[in-house]
This record gives C-alpha cells, structure tokens and sequence, in this order.
C-alpha cells in the first residue's frame, strides 16, 4: 500500500514546497519555477529514493553520477535566461531532469550523455513524459553537437576546466553558455556571453558537479571522489 505522500496529489503537493522554497532562496525566474513545479522529478531517481526527490539534495543515478540539486538545476536554468523556442545545448544529460525542465520552459534540447546505460534511461523517462522537444544521445559531450548547431544556449552540468574548444564554435552570436569551471580549490559557476567576436565571462559563485570527462575535458577523474 502505498503512502499518502506517494500519490500522483503528495508528490504534487512536495514539488509545490520544492518550488517555495526555491522562490525563497532567491529563485525569481518564474517560467523556471512553473516548469520545476510541473516536471515530476521522482521519475527521474530510482523508485528507493522517490521519497526524497523533492528535498534540495543531490541523488546517485549510477555510473558515479548524480541529479542535481533541485536549486542548482533552477539556478543553471535562471542564468541561461531561455527564450521560448530557444536551441539548447546540453552537456551531460544525466537523469533527463535538467533537459525536461527546459522542455518544460519552450526550448529545444539537444542532450548528450557519454554513459550509454544513463543516456538510454534518461531517453526512455523523456519519451515516457512526452517532452518531445528534448532529444537525447549518447557520445562525448566535449565534442557538443555539431550536427545541430549553432545553439542558442548551451548548459554543460559537470565541472572542466575550461570550456571545450567545439562549444565555442557552436554557439551563436549573442549566446550564453552556463557552466562549472574549475578554479583551484573553489570551482565557480560562470556564465559566457558571445558578444560578436568578443566573449564576456561572468562569476555566479562557487560550484559543486561532478567532473566533466573527454576529449576537451579531463582524462579521467581529477578526484578520486567526485
């Protein structure tokens, strides 16, 4: 039998508190709270940790990866500032839970994961929700998706050190690229502006993700503990 909370209304009823809390701390991109309030997060983690879907913590999907804290997602989805019909480029598709949000939002989503068991499920959870407009792959994200570009926006949701070289050619004159960017001790999230031929970097405060892995990223991981 299941728990009250556990109903389609109880985990209605936790993405509402997720999104008040979230308003709260400072989120005020109302179409990005509208999409969060409406994307079912608890399919997007294993049926054991449902439970705490809603709670404002990270969550294992395997493959040492994890679903992002849900004001890290609102966070990263604030700063791309996304357009309705925007062409999104995301990095690390991970759960699907980032690209569904944007969905949710209006853009096109071009997702790639370089784990091919995390990129299939995320797949099948995004054709299983309908978010039709979000496309996922499996392949080297360092190397983005060339076949698409240019992009709009691009998203990358694990830490390099530097943006992969590919990214910057495919995103368009006057878009932003939202990422984590390693810094010594203290990786920072930045956002970077492409000004005609110029590039404007902004610091949007410290970071936490997991390492971005590739050919334009780290070889491997940096930390023995991600």
């Amino acid at each position: 039998m299941k728990k009250s909370g556990d109903t389609a209304r109880g985990f209605a009823l936790r993405r509402q508190r997720m999104v008040d809390r979230l308003r709260k701390d400072g989120i005020g991109d109302e179409r990005v709270l509208e999409a969060m309030r409406r994307v079912p997060r608890h399919l997007f983690v294993a049926e054991a940790l449902r439970t705490r879907a809603y709670e404002n913590i990270r969550l294992p999907i395997g493959q040492g990866q994890t679903i992002s804290q849900p004001w890290t997602v609102a966070r990263m989805s604030e700063l791309l500032r996304v357009e309705e019909g925007a062409r999104i480029l995301e990095i690390g598709a991970g759960s699907g839970y980032q690209a569904a949000v944007l969905g949710a939002m209006g853009a096109r989503v071009f997702s790639v994961e370089r784990h091919a068991p995390i990129a299939r499920r995320a797949a099948r959870i995004i054709k299983t929700l309908e978010y039709w407009s979000v496309s996922i792959k499996h392949f080297d994200g360092t190397y983005g998706w060339a076949a698409e570009a240019p992009y709009d926006r691009i998203i990358v949701t694990a830490m390099g050190p530097e943006v992969p070289e590919p990214l910057t050619r495919q995103l368009r004159l006057g878009g932003r690229l939202v990422m984590p960017l390693s810094s010594g001790k203290d990786p920072r999230l930045v956002v970077v502006e492409r000004e005609t031929e110029r590039w404007k970097r902004s610091d949007h405060g410290s970071a936490s993700f997991v390492p971005l892995i590739g050919k334009y990223g780290y070889e491997r991981n940096p930390t023995p503990d991600p």
